[in-house]
């Protein structure tokens, strides 16, 4: 074959095609794997009303004019945009072939300009500019007048690319959903596919790992007031396995507008980037649709269980420290310390086992404490980042040591908290031999001073609960802990007080 003759390999064995032509490849979808526009547009939720208003007054103008006033909204870095892998690699066996790539897109020419020349992939940059939105047909014109119809490929992503294809010689669709591949072939050429690898099916996976459920594992706390009673009954029970699953329900909606609110932050991030969002595996608006539904779900059986009081102030509390409470040094650890406690409330509501001041002094101190092993984990990746502060976060590498201070302190307070609790009254009417309950002291102790050491050694991850759900000692110490709990229940011959 001729070396400046390349050919494309067609989907489903179709003809070959020769490359001389330009290529002209989409953005939103097709070169990154989101739409900069829905990036805007959550950039303004969190910049305030103004910036609001300003889209606003702009949707009244056309989408041209909303593309332009989001444009200088959103803030953000071409290097931590989610972009195709396929389509890059792509993109860059064409131009090293000398092809001429052409980055076509309907976002505005200020968004689409920096990534291209981050990208340094792209002779020529076609956008919308002024008042004319550079979408479907409209794009499909502006390139047959550029190229000439047949003049030019095109790589699309969606149901709006189909007029683009008609008019280009060649279709090169990236990561389409098999409706639009079946639409963009009927146009009568072969179509070749882009796809990056996990996109074949259904994001299913992507969706559960927005979830998050591993961190359902905190709302077990919903447990804690009818085993702290020792009522093992069904109705208590049933009660707080409700307030469980609503409290999952309601934090991973949270964690969903936690994740839209938190971009570029995650995108920063060394393992946060790989979140569905962040990533571009799930788009922004299968997130707006996310939260949405299962906050109200979580509502929904918040009301059955007698919480949604306690709920909704979970919920208002959780997303007031996603929008700006993180950002405030200790006000944070103190806010994550809150929503950990909130739970026990409404266990205890649930189960009809009011949460004592006893559990909530404790409680609050060693939340507290786990609070304070978080950041000291992110202080310590900064360290080894070579880096001074993390993005939306109070805190610089020089605080790690007060903070450890603060976190060791705050355990042993919950220790000593634990032994007044062994010794009152409230103890010895309900355990039949409290004294064995001293067992948990060291144990309690001796998990705490692991994670802090764990920590301390960099080995802890981005939240204490998931670190422990996963290390067998913790769940050795967890086992011991449930044992000797039993035991003072059940009492022990000789050790009745």
């Amino acid at each position: 074959m001729n070396e400046d003759v390349g050919v494309l390999a067609a989907r489903g064995g179709a003809p070959q095609q020769a490359v001389a032509l330009p290529l002209c490849v989409d953005m939103d979808g097709t070169l990154l794997r989101t739409d900069t526009l829905h990036e805007a547009g959550v950039a303004a939720l969190q910049a305030g009303p103004a910036a609001l208003l300003r889209l606003l007054r702009a949707l009244g103008q056309g989408k041209a004019a909303l593309k332009a006033a989001a444009a200088e909204v959103w803030a953000f870095d071409p290097a931590t945009l989610p972009y195709s892998p396929a389509v890059l690699a792509f993109v860059e066996a064409e131009r090293a072939r000398g092809r001429r790539i052409v980055l076509c897109t309907a976002a505005h020419r200020t968004i689409a300009a920096p990534i291209a020349a981050h990208l340094g992939l792209f002779d020529e940059v076609i956008a919308t500019d002024g008042q004319d939105n550079l979408r479907g047909d409209r794009k499909a014109a502006v390139l047959v007048e550029r190229f000439g119809r047949g003049g030019f490929d095109y790589i699309g992503n969606d149901a709006t690319d189909l007029p683009v294809w008609a008019a280009a010689a060649g279709t090169l669709a990236a990561n389409a959903p098999s409706r639009v591949l079946r639409q963009a072939e009927a146009l009568g050429r072969p179509v070749q596919e882009l796809r990056d690898p996990g996109t074949e099916t259904l994001p299913l996976r992507a969706v559960a790992k927005a979830l998050r459920p591993h961190q359902w594992l905190k709302n077990a706390l919903c447990l804690v007031p009818p085993i702290a009673a020792a009522d093992f009954g069904l109705t208590a029970w049933a009660g707080a396995l409700t307030a469980l699953v609503a409290f999952s329900l309601m934090a991973s909606g949270i964690y969903v507008v936690n994740d839209l609110c938190d971009l570029a932050a995650d995108r920063a991030h060394p393992k946060k980037k790989r979140r569905p969002f962040a990533s571009g595996a799930l788009s922004l608006q299968v997130g707006a649709v996310m939260a949405p539904v299962l906050i109200l779900g979580g509502a929904a059986l918040g009301w059955a269980a007698g919480i949604l009081p306690i709920l909704l102030a979970y919920a208002v509390a959780s997303i007031a420290y996603s929008l700006a409470l993180k950002e405030q040094p200790l006000v944070d650890v103190f806010m994550l310390a809150g929503l950990y406690t909130i739970r026990l409330f409404a266990g205890g509501e649930a189960s009809a086992h009011p949460v004592s001041l006893w559990l909530l002094s404790f409680s609050g101190f060693i939340f507290l404490s786990l609070a304070l092993v978080k950041r000291v984990a992110e202080l310590d990746r900064l360290v080894k980042a070579n880096q001074r502060k993390v993005s939306r976060r109070g805190y610089t590498v020089e605080d790690a040591p007060i903070l450890q201070a603060f976190g060791s302190a705050a355990s042993f307070a919950s220790s000593v908290v634990l032994l007044l609790y062994i010794q009152s009254e409230v103890a010895a009417r309900t355990y039949a031999s409290p004294a064995v309950l001293w067992g948990c002291v060291p144990l309690l102790l001796l998990w705490q001073c692991r994670l802090w050491i764990s920590t301390t050694r960099g080995y802890m991850d981005d939240d204490p609960i998931v670190y422990a759900a996963r290390d067998w000692v913790s769940w050795a110490i967890f086992a011991c802990l449930a044992g000797v709990v039993g035991l003072a229940w059940l009492g022990v011959p000789g050790i009745l007080r």
